[in-house]
């Protein structure tokens, strides 16, 4: 599939295509404005990892010197009927890396690790209410990589920390599914332009697609011998993913046309690529029925890697989104060129801090992984925030 959303940040007004409707963009000088207003740190996004970044034992100290991150563990866990805290803290390693509950699993430790970071700061909490995700410490934007995005939903005030985690395990449940509708994978190709590997893509789904007619072998599954750039994570860091006869050719072809090194990813599907299409019609069916809201702060697109608030616009991201490239080197540079200097990772392990020291040079990274990372980052935030209201 070719990536969808090329709107261009310094147009008046910029518009990103996601499959059938446009989603309208205000321009940079608009979102700059917003992020002056009341508490908005402008300086500073938060952005939460995505799939991979999970490991057994997250979230357990927080859950222990934190009042708020418990609340978000208790709700994932009556939201969804199964103990996803002990899981998170316990394991078994083996369940923790299904689909199905890894996704559930590293949104409910971000949004408890940004609960503990904002009760940090003084966020009041009285345990008969939902945590406060997005005060006293309110970032410019929020992003999230992949299925971080939608804890970057919840941290917006688009979706409640319940209605954010149900959906999150439904998009596990339906992308692992398709996982094993057909052979497919992922591989991370380093060392190669992006455009470079989109036209190895294009070409080995050519050959791929040949090979298939002309054996009568051909499946009704619409993923069948494709396979697409699906994650442009930093430059020359880039996961392919597809049908596994058409990865296979891919990753032949990377390495012949000069990649630096190719590697398969222990992986349970193909992940942002056209074998997800029925799980993004399942999908779509589910978001429809969430009660979305507009978000109280832009949403970088892992789409379009230009700002989304409005409901409509959210839905067909989330819709979107597992039959898209996941644009993380746009979205970085577009809050870059926004005036975001200090990102702030918010979940398991310190991936996406890695990715962003490589796109935006001379950027701050924090970490909060930790109740010790908590402690550590919340009072330089608060004084982030002094400085930014004079």
């Amino acid at each position: 599939m070719a990536n969808q959303g090329q709107g261009q940040p310094g147009q008046a007004a910029s518009e990103g295509r996601t499959g059938a409707t446009r989603m309208r963009v205000a321009p940079p000088q608009v979102w700059r404005s917003r992020a002056r207003e009341g508490r908005v740190t402008q300086s500073v996004a938060f952005v939460f990892p995505g799939q991979g970044s999970q490991a057994v034992g997250m979230g357990a100290d927080v859950f222990r010197a934190s009042p708020a991150a418990r609340a978000v563990y208790d709700a994932a866990d009556a939201a969804l009927g199964v103990g996803l805290a002990r899981m998170c803290f316990e394991g078994p390693e083996e369940a923790l890396r299904e689909t199905i509950n890894t996704q559930p699993a590293l949104v409910t430790t971000s949004l408890a690790l940004l609960a503990a970071l904002q009760e940090a700061a003084d966020a009041a909490f009285t345990g008969s209410d939902e945590p406060q995700l997005r005060e006293p410490l309110t970032p410019a934007f929020v992003a999230g990589h992949s299925v971080g995005e939608y804890a970057a939903l919840a941290a917006a005030g688009a979706l409640s920390v319940a209605e954010t985690i149900k959906l999150a395990r439904e998009r596990g449940r339906l992308m692992h599914e398709q996982g094993s509708a057909i052979p497919s994978g992922m591989a991370a190709v380093l060392g190669m332009d992006a455009a470079t590997l989109g036209e190895v893509c294009a070409d080995a789904t050519r050959q791929t697609r040949l090979e298939i007619a002309s054996a009568h072998t051909e499946t009704e599954h619409p993923g069948a011998g494709h396979v697409v750039v699906a994650n442009d994570n930093a430059p020359g860091q880039i996961v392919i993913s597809g049908s596994q006869r058409a990865l296979d050719t891919a990753m032949e072809m990377a390495k012949a046309r000069g990649a630096k090194r190719v590697v398969p990813l222990a992986v349970s599907g193909a992940f942002h690529s056209p074998v997800m299409a029925p799980a993004a019609d399942g999908l779509a069916q589910a978001v429809a029925a969430a009660p979305l809201h507009d978000a109280a702060i832009p949403i970088v697109s892992n789409i379009s890697a230009t700002p989304i608030s409005a409901a409509d616009a959210l839905r067909e991201e989330l819709s979107r989104q597992i039959v898209s490239p996941v644009q993380w080197t746009r979205s970085v540079a577009w809050l870059a060129e926004q005036g975001v200097t200090t990102f702030v990772e918010i979940g398991p392990g310190q991936v996406l801090s890695g990715l962003i020291k490589r796109i935006a040079k001379g950027a701050t990274t924090l970490s909060v992984a930790t109740a010790a990372d908590v402690a550590s980052v919340a009072p330089q935030l608060r004084a982030l925030r002094a400085e930014s209201q004079g």
